[in-house]
């Protein structure tokens, strides 16, 4: 018999979440066991043998008769073939593969049948978030009212699913994840009871590496036990999470430099190591998070080389690629685009910065914006977005009166992209910060400059490094060609969209 169903809990003094068990006692202790109980919370963290305890509580044939009444003997027939499992009154049903209408019409059905041996009939349901709706309606009136002889225990790991008056209808009990010292006590009674020896350390790593399961702690104890690993620290440490050659510190290091070169290298490393992509991200967004605590005053344990920002954008990064690894055909791409974009992201940093310093000196003219200063404006929002600096070529400030900057547009095309709430929002962004403070941004449609016959050298070479960088013609302090002119609607919108 594996080790978890040989230590699984079979009282309830025995269950390893010391709130659920304190809970759980003061109900049997109450005489009251309420007709439908709903158990909510991780998988692992013992949901099934809490229902299969209180199953036992309320059949045992010794209950009453002896003087610690709330818990089971596990000596009587009832309690033996509960822990069997082959008690005919004790119903597991598995909502995930009996989740439709027909089932728990079925369900409804037996309920009106008394126990065949037992005092209470109980129906465990698990994974009840899986009924359908329908399903979930029709259970509803058996849940609310049910036959005397019949005990209800669901279980669920996402109780939020669940319809509301489905949890309105239940006593709920929350099973909370465990913590790393509740998960080794737990390890504890295994190795006793095999009489295995194991540093207190080790079971901590074993803890760790449960993420929250009692029951994946100790299929991961029994892992180790056959595989015949060497169960000192490190060895445990290392079989588990390949830390001999995983460095989180030192990755976040090479991030915090921006080598895209190391970082990337050090990812393939990890792959051909066998090291599992998904642990490996969960370490270090585990570490940011400590980081990030440190940084609002709780914890002691910093990380040199990141602003609080940049914790919480380089997580952000990582946690999608996360999501993303689950439909990527490589496991490691996700995360090596998440480097990619984090080390890409100081050039656009770097670049604006120097813009900043090499800015000059706002002034502005009474009422009105100078050319230096729309300049200035125009060079900000090329760094933002290169197609609002085109549509602004067609431009001129009118009037600025200290909030509001009123701007002559000269074709209705840009007036409109102008306007649209993206592109505007940047404009009036780009604006406040230039002029030192909020600007609301207001478009008034006018006739163009005058058209002369000509262009000269300088209006012929701005022209050409528009229509290069943005791929439209539109006029500044230039002069278009009539047949150009013409034609400048028709090529702004393949290149802006309909």
């Amino acid at each position: 018999m594996t080790y978890y169903l040989k230590y699984r809990p079979q009282t309830l003094g025995e269950l390893d979440n010391s709130d659920v068990r304190e809970s759980l006692k003061q109900i049997v202790m109450s005489g009251r066991i309420p007709h439908a109980l709903l158990f909510s919370g991780p998988k692992g963290t013992g949901k099934t043998s809490a229902a299969r305890i209180i199953a036992k509580v309320v059949n045992c044939e010794a209950l009453g008769t002896r003087q610690k009444a709330m818990e089971p003997c596990n000596k009587c027939d009832q309690c033996k073939s509960i822990t069997k499992g082959t008690n005919l009154d004790v119903i597991e049903i598995d909502a995930a593969s009996h989740r439709g209408i027909d089932d728990v019409r079925m369900l409804r059905d037996a309920v009106k049948l008394s126990p065949s041996s037992a005092k209470k009939k109980v129906y465990i349901i698990d994974e009840a978030h899986m009924l359908t709706t329908e399903a979930s309606n029709a259970l509803l009136k058996t849940l609310e009212e049910p036959p005397d002889h019949v005990v209800f225990i669901l279980a669920t790991t996402n109780p939020e699913k669940l319809i509301e008056t489905i949890c309105s209808r239940a006593t709920q009990i929350h099973f909370t994840k465990p913590s790393i010292e509740e998960l080794s006590r737990s390890l504890e009674k295994v190795v006793k009871g095999e009489k295995i020896k194991i540093p207190k350390e080790s079971l901590d790593v074993i803890a760790k590496a449960s993420k929250g399961s009692f029951r994946d702690a100790v299929k991961i104890l029994e892992q180790l036990i056959s595989e015949k690993v060497s169960l000192e620290v490190k060895k445990v440490d290392a079989f588990l999470f390949k830390s001999g050659s995983l460095d989180v510190d030192a990755f976040l290091e090479m991030l915090s430099h921006r080598d895209v070169q190391k970082a990337i290298t050090e990812v393939e490393k990890l792959v051909a190591l066998g090291v599992g992509i998904d642990a490996f991200i969960e370490a270090v967004l585990e570490r940011l998070r400590i980081a990030l605590l440190t940084l609002v005053g709780i914890g002691e344990n910093p990380l040199g080389g990141f602003t609080k920002k940049e914790l919480i954008d380089l997580s952000g990064l990582l946690f999608q690629s996360v999501s993303d690894m689950v439909s990527s055909p490589i496991e490691q791409l996700p995360l090596e685009i998440a480097v990619v974009k984090w080390c890409s992201s100081v050039e656009t940093k770097t670049e604006v910065k120097k813009a900043d310093s090499a800015a000059p000196t706002v002034k502005i003219k009474g009422k009105n914006i100078d050319d230096g200063v729309w300049k200035d404006i125009l060079t900000k929002i090329r760094l933002v977005n290169t197609s609002i600096e085109a549509l602004l070529r067609a431009a001129r400030p009118m009037c600025f009166d200290g909030k509001v900057l009123t701007l002559s547009v000269y074709y209705r095309f840009h007036k409109e992209r102008l306007e649209e709430t993206h592109h505007r929002r940047v404009l009036e962004d780009v604006a406040s910060e230039i002029l030192g403070g909020p600007v609301r941004v207001v478009c008034t449609l006018t006739e163009p400059p005058p058209k002369t016959t000509a262009v000269g050298v300088a209006e012929k070479q701005e022209i050409t490094s528009l229509t290069s960088a943005e791929g439209v013609l539109t006029e500044s302090d230039s002069v278009l060609t009539e047949g150009r002119d013409k034609d400048i609607m028709k090529i702004a919108e393949e290149i802006f969209g309909n």
